[in-house]
């Protein structure tokens, strides 16, 4: 599992006990959904409001923030040795911070939240639908209770 960090803001200061348990909040998603694939890499990033509104007005034609953006990587092409490449995941710190502020959570919990979603848009789910937005949410669920966070967590 390779996970690439990339850090374009500072609202949040993003520990490496946070980045750790992103990694093991990934890898539990993928155990979730049995992928045992050992050469996976995901890339995050953690911006500021301005720029994922930006990057949403872009992509999807939303002009505003939102909390996380997940863009999976569709391609056939592979190489021996070469990772997999799952995907990008943005997320706004900013919006992070209020959302947990809202829900009476730690920020780190809030992100893990944020990282467990994407992934599984990443591998294909989606919440449009009622039918699918329950399937989804069941993985979730299942993925943050396999890591013993759960909501209201102020520390993990």
């Amino acid at each position: 599992m390779n996970v690439l960090f990339d850090n374009r803001q500072d609202a949040f200061d993003v520990s490496e006990n946070l980045k750790e348990k992103i990694v093991e909040c990934i890898e539990t998603a993928l155990k979730v959904e049995k992928i045992e694939i050992n050469n996976i890499e995901v890339s995050i990033s953690f911006v500021t409001n301005e720029e994922i509104k930006n990057i949403n007005l872009e992509f999807r034609n939303i002009d505003k923030e939102t909390d996380v953006l997940s863009f999976p990587m569709d391609f056939e092409f592979s190489e021996e040795g070469m990772p997999y490449i799952l995907g990008d995941i943005i997320i706004s710190t900013e919006k992070s911070i209020e959302q947990a502020k809202m829900f009476g959570h730690s920020i780190d919990r809030e992100i893990l939240y944020l990282v467990c979603h994407s992934v599984f848009h990443l591998l294909g789910y989606d919440h449009i639908e009622e039918s699918d937005k329950l399937v989804m949410r069941n993985k979730e669920k299942e993925t943050m209770k396999l890591m013993e966070v759960f909501k209201n967590e102020e520390e993990f």
